[in-house]
């Protein structure tokens, strides 16, 4: 999702390299402090292995899992099922939902939208008065050394394509906050927390979480030999630099009639 149309993924192969994603989610989960019969939105499901973790936590209740990528949708359907589950492909831009829903969970999306202003705006219709959003995402820092080796790898191989191309909104704190407020939100803490990564299947994982975007920019011919640069900048066993941004919030209630 980078603000325009929603991207496409490679949901098998992100399914199978997930792993730092997963592991962030279990905090996050852990924040909402689910009764077990609530309604949550799972903000971008991904392929749906961590809408698992939220079924667990909802033995009573359902989620409404949503993602702008068909191919993350169909990952997710595969773990899933319909049990309790309900599945709408949209951007998280643009969702509009038939009923509000008790809780929004997201992890490792937020980034991908670009609008903040409407992403959030949106978060809010979508919950009920008093409703908790919970999520993490990549904040101010995030992954700011592997991306300088990206634009290194770009200028040496002549990649005019990717000039000045960024498909994320890393966050502050302070600026999410204030977004929040706009937005309908109260009880709002934001703040970064670094979380520095050695990715399993290093080349997999840069390619499909990390470079997927840049790759989607460049002719076949080009996208093997530009991996490959920056994986030699980044040396055998890559550490990532990645940043989260925590975010917890509480829609203000109706006022009183």
């Amino acid at each position: 999702m980078s603000g325009s149309a929603p991207r496409d993924w490679d949901a098998g192969t992100y399914d199978r390299v997930s792993t730092p994603q997963q592991d962030w989610a279990g905090a996050v989960v852990d924040r909402l402090r689910l009764r077990g019969d609530e309604t949550v939105l799972d903000a971008g499901c991904g392929s749906g292995r961590v809408t698992r973790l939220l079924l667990d936590r909802l033995p009573e209740g359902r989620v409404v899992a949503v993602d702008g990528s068909a191919a993350m949708l169909a990952e997710a359907r595969t773990h899933l099922g319909p049990d309790r589950t309900t599945f709408i492909h949209a951007d998280l831009a643009e969702l509009e939902l038939d009923e509000p829903v008790d809780a929004v969970f997201s992890n490792a999306v937020f980034h991908w939208v670009l609008d903040h202003e409407r992403l959030f705006a949106r978060m809010a219709d979508a919950l009920v008065p008093g409703g908790r959003i919970e999520a993490q995402c990549g904040g101010a820092g995030n992954v700011a050394r592997f991306y300088a080796a990206a634009r290194e790898a770009a200028a040496a191989q002549g990649l005019t394509e990717l000039e000045g191309f960024d498909p994320h909104r890393f966050a502050d704190p302070g600026e999410t906050a204030e977004i929040l407020a706009r937005s309908g939100f109260e009880e709002i803490e934001c703040g970064l927390v670094p979380r520095p990564v050695h990715p399993p299947e290093p080349r997999e994982f840069i390619r499909t979480v990390c470079l997927g975007p840049h790759l989607d920019l460049l002719g076949e011919d080009k996208r093997a030999a530009y991996l490959d640069a920056v994986l030699d900048l980044l040396g055998p066993d890559p550490e990532l630099d990645y940043v989260r941004l925590n975010i917890s919030a509480r829609k203000r209630a109706a006022p009183a009639s």
